[in-house]
């Protein structure tokens, strides 16, 4: 009776250490709200509007906008046929959206969401950034043969020129310094080139990583965060392209995302998970929290005033078609322990 009550007491206090240091990571993440939205579609990446306190979620044929107090959907950015993306210029107050089945960008207003115009770019824009070095807004495209990115002066809203990029790309992100990275997927590897010059100034393989999808960055100690279709996230650095690190994620990962004030780094899977990373010191990167949200909730954006994370998920059935439960469109938001 006594070594059961030793074992028992052990693994209670194994636990309370656990749990201590996931608080003490600035971690414990947990789902607080779920917002019903419904809606015909699929959707695509969302992102954070902090300033406005809003939600643009690309559903397909629209941007679905949605204040993140109430979770009530307020506003929409209509045909916007096969949206990808969204990118954000609070300088002009613009926003821009990446139209696949159409190649086109729908430029809009921050404030009123009334579209200004189409922009044509290249075949099939995937996702879309917006680089406030360069002043420039870019489309990542990847129909047919075209590897390209397109760049759009973000003020003038015109196509300035086209870089080759040598295979599909994925997301995007910039060191607002003279630098944008793109995961190129189909070659496992990552681009970096010049906003300005559309120029490729560098072309990394990803060790040991499979089809590179979501990225983000941390812009202070220099480190890109793939997420990788083997359920690793490749911990780059963003002057060498050495990986340095490769901690495990969920399966079906197709976002990243990065935490500048609490240091730590997310991926957010298909299978239902978020799995929560930090740096421990040197180029050590550890596992720190794996929160689970729902199956189907691959996309992410990270609030980065309030910390909040939110993914968006639908009841998704059985491949080959895996069909859409109607009116099953959620957003999930999660907030980190105080």
């Amino acid at each position: 009776m006594r070594a059961r009550t030793t074992v028992r007491i052990s693994l209670i206090v194994l636990a309370t250490i656990g749990l201590l240091a996931i608080v003490a990571s600035g971690a414990d993440y947990k789902v607080v709200d779920t917002w019903k939205l419904g809606g015909d579609g699929g959707w695509d990446y969302l992102i954070a509007d902090s300033d406005g306190h809003r939600l643009f979620i690309a559903r397909g044929t629209r941007v679905m906008v949605v204040d993140t107090e109430s979770g009530k959907q307020v506003g929409e950015i209509p045909e916007t046929p096969g949206v990808h993306g969204i990118a954000l210029d609070y300088e002009i107050g613009r926003g821009f959206t990446s139209n696949g089945r159409e190649d086109t960008v729908s430029v809009f207003d921050l404030k009123s969401l009334a579209v200004e115009k189409k922009i044509k770019v290249g075949s099939g824009p995937d996702a879309i950034l917006y680089d406030p070095f360069s002043k420039r807004v870019f489309t990542f495209n990847g129909k047919g043969h075209d590897r390209t990115a397109t760049a759009v002066d973000a003020s003038k809203g015109e196509v300035v020129g086209r870089i080759e990029l040598g295979g599909k790309p994925e997301f995007a992100v910039t060191d607002e310094k003279g630098t944008v990275f793109v995961n190129i997927e189909d070659t496992s590897e990552l681009v970096a080139f010049d906003p300005q010059k559309l120029a490729v100034k560098s072309r990394w393989k990803l060790t040991d990583c499979e089809e590179p999808t979501g990225l983000s960055i941390d812009r202070k100690d220099r480190r890109l965060f793939a997420g990788c279709g083997n359920k690793k996230m490749a911990v780059v650095d963003a002057d060498s392209g050495k990986v340095v690190a490769s901690p495990a994620i969920g399966e079906g990962c197709d976002a990243t995302a990065f935490d500048p004030d609490r240091g730590l780094a997310f991926a957010s899977a298909g299978d239902g998970t978020i799995t929560v990373i930090k740096k421990q010191g040197g180029d050590t990167y550890s596992v720190v929290e794996t929160v689970t949200t729902q199956r189907s909730a691959r996309t992410m954006t990270i609030d980065l005033k309030t910390h909040r994370l939110f993914t968006v998920a639908a009841k998704v059935g059985p491949p080959p078609e895996r069909k859409m439960e109607p009116d099953s469109f959620v957003v999930l938001m999660l907030e980190p322990g105080r």
